[in-house]
């Protein structure tokens, strides 16, 4: 038999120390997840865009372009003016007799891909104080930097913790390309509902009629879906003793990227007692910031303005072609290929990083790239 792949060159995975029952209800989610593929028998459609959640995931890595997701038609706060005619998101895939989505020819679009899903767990026990805390809306400390939480109206059936922060009705979203979606179950019931036309009781609408129909997927296997992506290893980061990495780290620091991409974090307190009270190393504030006019994709959710993004967590970077056949596709929609490019892409706040990173000799920023393909 093949020898099994190293940890640190993987992404999927559990975390270490699950109890016997979390592990079973781990594999329940990842068979879920990766090898349940849903035919119009089973629940599939009318409109969909994959007929399962690695279709998009492969491998819990990152998209690529030939399952890039098309949201349309919200270019403010004020809320998505085109449900009617599907939105947010562009089925463009339909079962036999049915025909496929079409865009609005007025709606604004956006193009996506599908991140990365390892680590998630982590990043929903980041405090909401801890969030605010790293937050500098008027930059008070004269560094360029000046992120914002993306607050986000819930649907009925989450109910968050008394420790959850609130303004108004709204409350910290923490996931997606602009942090609209405030909890795992929220973004699992969404995506079997959105991506694969599934319904389920906390979704009940169906996506080619619009109208409610019963529920075709068991809550157990939300649930189940939902505590795989919570209890979905970090990536590990490799060549961590290597003087090149070690000096790639440094000059992050030293240019501000870790400004934003922040290299460490800790969660607050979980149930599930391997993820409680955790030091770990996503490189993210999961604040928004202004990426400026070239990333500026004239299309929102929550109170994130069109040139706004969440800052995307950098661990697993160097592994995102194991997923994306052989090659990088990065940043939201996949228009950069390779780190460098992307990271010419950065304006608005982070204008400057960009220019110190130019302004680096070539030692140095082989050195830094070094350490990002090491994340």
């Amino acid at each position: 038999m093949p020898k099994a792949p190293e940890e640190d060159t993987i992404l999927d995975g559990p975390i270490e120390g699950l109890s016997s029952s979390q592990k079973l209800q781990h594999l329940r989610g990842d068979v879920a997840f990766n090898d349940q593929i849903f035919t119009a028998e089973t629940g599939l459609g009318p409109v969909f865009v994959a007929t399962s959640c690695g279709g998009c995931h492969a491998a819990d890595g990152k998209g690529h372009p030939s399952t890039t997701l098309i949201r349309f038609g919200q270019t403010d706060s004020t809320g998505n003016q085109f449900l009617e005619f599907g939105g947010p998101l562009l089925q463009n895939r339909a079962i036999p007799g049915h025909t496929p989505e079409i865009l609005p020819n007025t709606s604004s679009i956006t193009k996506l891909l599908a991140p990365a899903i390892t680590g998630l767990g982590y990043l929903a026990l980041v405090p909401d104080a801890d969030i605010m805390a790293m937050s500098d809306p008027l930059d008070l400390n004269n560094d360029g930097i000046s992120g914002v939480p993306n607050w986000v109206e819930l649907p009925d059936y989450i109910d968050p913790p008394n420790s959850s922060l609130k303004r108004g009705s709204k409350y910290i979203g923490r996931f997606g390309k602009k942090a609209s979606v405030y909890s795992l179950l929220q973004q699992t019931a969404n995506a079997y509902n959105q991506d694969i036309g599934i319904t389920s009781l906390f979704n009940p609408i169906d996506a080619f009629s619009l109208k409610p129909i019963e529920p075709e997927i068991a809550n157990s296997t939300l649930f189940d879906v939902e505590f795989y992506l919570r209890s979905l290893k970090a990536p590990i980061q490799r060549d961590q003793e290597d003087q090149d990495v070690k000096e790639g780290f440094l000059i992050f620091k030293k240019i501000g990227c870790a400004d934003c991409h922040k290299p460490q974090l800790k969660t607050g307190y979980s149930e599930i007692e391997a993820l409680s009270n955790k030091v770990f190393h996503p490189y993210t504030d999961l604040l928004l910031h202004n990426m400026g006019g070239s990333l500026d994709d004239n299309y929102t959710e929550g109170t994130a303005k069109t040139y706004e993004w969440r800052t995307a967590p950098l661990w697993g970077l160097g592994l995102a072609p194991g997923s994306q056949g052989g090659r990088y596709f990065l940043l939201h929609d996949g228009r950069a290929a390779s780190i460098e490019e992307a990271i010419m892409q950065h304006g608005g706040e982070a204008a400057g990083r960009r220019l110190n990173f130019m302004q680096l000799n070539e030692t140095d920023k082989s050195q830094i790239l070094k350490f990002l393909k090491s994340l």
